[in-house]
């Protein structure tokens, strides 16, 4: 079989959709609207949290990545990136052993067990990096390490899959290109993240992270990558991949799928080698399962409408509320609104306590 290769970008790709960067409360307003009127027709507003009943709260507030991939059984657990976490407060030495005993190698991921969007991940080097992270780290929180299989490329690919389905399917595939800039022998790298227009939208956020690096000149055609989380909140370029989706790649994900107890609804976040890799499962490892409130990120591709943003976060939000309501129906109990509120209270917290992503 033919190695099948990611598109390449052109130079198009690197502009930004004129609601891209909206601030979140604008973008999603339609969609809060149109949420109330699905709890309306579903008779519950968290119905949602048992969209896939085996995972913490559905995964649709303040859930534990931990615990969604802890329900990974062995014989699944080859497509999936190595992880283990331990809680704060800990000592830099207890933590350092206990990555010892875990047998982690530096590089290796640290983030939070509790996050979205990308906030808070780092990549450790050295013992150093760790103490570090914890220092920064909120206090009665719990850490996740993952190994860190550095592939060149990264997927959000959306698995569907109805409770009285016998087959689910891919309802979106999304191609993540971490940023970067290429040198051109004269310019400094802040010099260089300004001239592209996607990371100039986002020097707040580079500048201080690179901030011992940014008079640094590149020598001709050597690139800088300028973020590590593929998340679009941190610059990464996605683009939509669902003309890619094959019989193939169905048929994978739906075979890694049904591993998960009672997992009907959510994004995988990918990393791989090649296209090839998502229809056969090599050289490819899930680093997260995101649940309810995955969300469909194609729709960030800058070609993108506003309308046909809309519209599929519309059929999103219709196929998960209508998964927790036939869930409801086989006696699955929905998380009060009030513990649902608090998640969300908690989880906006945290984001902003979070060490610097990087």
């Amino acid at each position: 079989m033919a190695t099948k290769k990611i598109p390449k970008l052109k130079q198009e790709d690197y502009k930004t959709s004129y609601f891209e960067f909206w601030p979140a409360w604008l973008f999603y307003l339609p969609m809060k609207l149109y949420a109330v009127y699905l709890a309306i027709r579903f008779r519950s507003l968290t119905v949602p949290t048992i969209s896939n009943p085996s995972f913490d709260a559905g995964g649709f507030a303040g859930e534990s990545k931990a615990q969604i991939l802890d329900l990974v059984p062995p014989s699944a657990q080859k497509w999936f990136a190595r992880h283990k976490a331990f809680s704060t407060p800990i000592s830099t030495q207890n933590a350092l052993q206990f990555i010892k005993e875990h047998q982690f190698n530096y590089p290796f991921v640290m983030k939070p067990d509790i996050g979205c969007r990308g906030y808070g991940v780092q990549i450790a080097h050295s013992d150093q990096d760790v103490e570090n992270y914890i220092r920064d780290y909120p206090t009665g929180e719990t850490i996740v390490i993952q190994d860190l299989y550095d592939y060149p490329y990264e997927a959000g690919v959306f698995y569907i899959r109805h409770p009285d389905e016998e087959k689910g399917h891919i309802f979106s595939l999304t191609l993540k290109y971490l940023p970067h800039v290429t040198g051109d022998g004269t310019s400094t790298l802040q010099e260089l993240i300004e001239a592209n227009p996607r990371s100039n939208a986002l020097k707040h956020k580079y500048f201080p992270r690179h901030k011992d690096y940014l008079d640094m000149v590149l020598p001709k055609g050597e690139q800088f990558r300028i973020a590590f989380a593929g998340s679009h909140t941190w610059g990464t370029i996605f683009k939509d991949g669902n003309h890619l989706i094959t019989d193939a790649m169905t048929d994978k994900f739906d075979e890694i799928s049904k591993f998960v107890p009672e997992f009907y609804f959510g994004r995988y976040d990918v990393r791989f080698n090649t296209l090839s890799d998502l229809e056969t499962g090599e050289n490819m490892k899930i680093i997260e399962i995101n649940g309810a409130t995955s969300e469909a990120t194609h729709i960030w591709d800058s070609n993108t409408s506003l309308f046909s943003a809309y519209k599929t976060l519309m059929i999103q939000y219709h196929h998960m509320f209508e998964i927790g309501y036939k869930n409801k129906k086989r006696g699955k109990v929905p998380v009060p609104l009030k513990e649902v509120l608090a998640r969300i209270k908690k989880g906006d917290a945290l984001i902003n306590n979070y060490p610097v992503t990087h």
